[in-house]
């Protein structure tokens, strides 16, 4: 495809003199050949001739193009190509060791994650999780040096209300706290304190401003028993947030943690920037007065202050949360989100002459190395995180698309145009639960909340599904159904089988979705072997390995393809059935290549599905092991190899393992 489009733009460049973007379709129709293009529509109205005309002249004239039999006229002038299927075939073996392309020099870092250590992560965190980490998987077989960071929020107001739940509503003590974080449920006994919290604060909205005020700025300046135990509370949730993700396969290089973006002085640096650039106005009146404002051109000045802010902070009218975006710091001198992000975002393309130091981060998950930012002494073995990135992708809920644009604002007031362009929002809407599953989760509904096609979830209210209890009631259900199918497998064989379908249920379920869609989560729905769910791409591995089995064990793994066959046995009406697997079975780089060029990693399980749906249909048509042919039964076992070989990798890409039985 790739030597098609510059073949054409060359060609047209020379011939016309006229520079294009070739675009390139896939043909509703095999017999229409693999790739079409309509450029001879745009080319007509320029050279005022007939498309197909200037079609015809391009079709004659384009010469041999590696891997492309021959290119037709179409239509009205559509220029379709067809690829050489013995090539193609060729090529796609060659694929099929499923190496990654050569690593660029440039770096990328993918943020992700990024939960307020304040509570149990929940499934909206697991989609965020979900999302960086196949972005981070196909960033890099297409040959991305990424690295993997998640910002700790551990000096925000989501903090501040769990000390203030701990030291005020249950006056407890730092070392009471200590021994509770020592508990393996601390993060959920947090879900609920926050709720708690929510609702004291709700009683008392002037207490709440002052309670929180002095409870941030405490933190903030790291003093007294509201920072000691905001560092517990922290500290004790992230290392459960890590243990949550890992049962995922999720995992992460480098824990950028707020308290250092304020104690090594990274704000202070940047403060100084924002305002000597004139970023960033202090307001001398209105309910503004005292604040470091960004200037906005669509003004709505309606602003509160007292108001938190915060990446879960989502329950405010758009206005106020619009609104209080714009203040970089408060009136009281303590610095908002968006704040610590510009300077976040300034040190991540290396504007800011400074660099944290670095310690590993203790009792990480089993087999994984996690660093993390630290003010104490720099560990000379860390590796160089501080070196500048070309592109940043922040993986943030949809919600905060208007504090991202702000964040890419600062980069731009400040003259960092490209940088701000390289500033990627991979944004994506909320997880919300079918009544069918809040119901199996124990949640009880009103009469209109069971009629709804989804119940939103809060975490602010305590309510929503806890992404460990998700991943236990999936894994539950599936050893039940693995105990059924397999009971001579070892009790770990089931426990391990029972866990990669979980997960790649739940992946799956989550990936197939675009970014912008709204998510009604269902167990009964993720978990079906039929339709597009991750257990029926994982169950076509499996068939497929059965057959490889079968095949071995009868000898028939041994025969060699020759070249004269391929070509033989991909012509005519039913060559055109094999030939279609196969094109599907050597696109896995054009869907990686799609996945990066939209920022939509739905592109890869759409992929996988059909790949896994295209080969289930080659199986019901053709008797792969009894064919007597011995070249056809060869190619037929070739293909279905190259098969799993590309729906393995897909998946991989998606973070889903294929066990050995289902």
């Amino acid at each position: 495809m790739n030597r098609l489009r510059e073949a054409l733009a060359g060609h047209i460049r020379e011939k016309y003199g006229v520079e294009l973007a070739i675009v390139l379709e896939r043909p509703p129709k095999i017999e229409m050949g693999e790739a079409a293009s309509p450029v001879c529509f745009e080319l007509a109205k320029r050279l005022k001739k007939a498309p197909r005309q200037i079609a015809q002249e391009i079709a004659h004239g384009l010469g041999k193009v590696e891997g492309i039999a021959r290119v037709e006229v179409a239509g009205g002038g559509y220029l379709n190509a067809y690829f050489d299927r013995g090539a193609f075939w060729a090529s796609a073996r060659a694929e099929q060791s499923g190496e990654s392309r050569a690593v660029s020099g440039e770096k990328t870092i993918v943020e992700h994650t990024s939960i307020n250590p304040n509570k149990a992560a929940h499934i909206g965190h697991v989609r965020n999780a979900v999302l960086g980490d196949t972005m981070v998987r196909i960033l890099r077989h297409a040959g991305n040096r990424v690295q993997i960071q998640n910002y700790i929020d551990n000096t925000g107001v989501q903090v501040a209300d769990v000390v203030i739940g701990f030291l005020h509503m249950e006056q407890r003590t730092p070392i009471g706290v200590k021994v509770m974080a020592q508990e393996p449920k601390f993060d959920y006994y947090c879900w609920d304190l926050y709720a708690k919290a929510t609702n004291f604060f709700a009683e008392d909205k002037e207490r709440a401003a002052k309670l929180r005020g002095e409870t941030l700025r405490a933190i903030e300046e790291g003093k007294g028993e509201d920072a000691e135990v905001a560092q517990v509370v922290a500290d004790t949730i992230v290392g459960c947030h890590l243990r949550t993700m890992a049962r995922l396969g999720i995992g992460y290089e480098l824990l950028a943690r707020e308290s250092e973006i304020l104690h090594l002085h990274f704000w202070d640096a940047a403060f100084e920037i924002l305002k000597k650039s004139g970023t960033i106005q202090l307001a001398t009146s209105g309910k503004m007065a005292g604040c470091w404002i960004m200037p906005w051109e669509d003004e709505k000045t309606r602003i509160n202050t007292e108001n938190t802010e915060g990446p879960e902070d989502t329950e405010k009218t758009e206005e106020e949360e619009n609104s209080q975006d714009k203040i970089i710091v408060r009136s009281n001198g303590t610095v908002t989100y968006v704040g610590k992000d510009i300077a976040y975002q300034l040190w991540k393309f290396g504007l800011l002459a400074k660099d944290f130091h670095y310690r590993k981060w203790p009792n990480a998950p089993e087999g994984q190395t996690v660093w993390a930012t630290t003010s104490e002494a720099n560990d000379p073995a860390a590796p160089h995180f501080g070196e500048p990135a070309s592109s940043v992708y922040n993986v943030i809920d949809a919600r905060q698309a208007y504090l991202q644009k702000v964040v890419a604002a600062g980069l731009r007031a400040l003259g960092h145009e490209k940088e701000a362009e390289h500033s990627i929002h991979l944004s994506y809407e909320i997880v919300a639960l079918t009544p069918r599953c809040a119901a199996e989760m124990g949640y009880e509904l009103t009469p209109e909340e069971a009629k709804k096609p989804y119940v939103e979830v809060s975490g602010r209210k305590g309510f929503g599904v806890k992404a460990d209890d998700l991943l236990d009631k999936l894994e539950a259900a599936t050893i039940e159904e693995v105990q059924q199918r397999h009971a001579e497998m070892s009790a770990e064989e089931q426990k391990l089988t029972a866990h990669a379908i979980a997960v790649g249920a739940l992946r799956f379920f989550l990936l197939k979705f675009t970014r912008n869609a709204i998510i009604a989560f269902d167990f009964k729905d993720a978990l079906s072997f039929e339709g597009e769910t991750g257990p029926y791409c994982q169950y076509a591995v499996v068939r497929i390995r059965g057959i490889r089995r079968k095949g071995k064990e009868a000898g028939a793994t041994d025969e060699v393809v020759t070249k004269e066959s391929v070509s033989r046995l991909l012509a005519g009406a039913e060559g055109n059935s094999l030939w279609e697997l196969l094109v599907a079975a050597g696109s896995l780089d054009y869907a990686v290549d799609a996945a990066i060029a939209t920022q939509e990693p739905a592109f890869m399980a759409k992929y996988a599905f059909q790949l896994a749906q295209a080969f289930n249909n080659f199986y019901h048509r053709h008797h792969i092991l009894s064919e007597a042919d011995e070249q056809k039964r060869a190619f037929l076992l070739r293909l279905t190899e190259l098969v799993e070989a590309q729906l393995v990798g897909a998946l991989s890409l998606l973070g889903i393992e294929a066990p050995e039985k289902m």
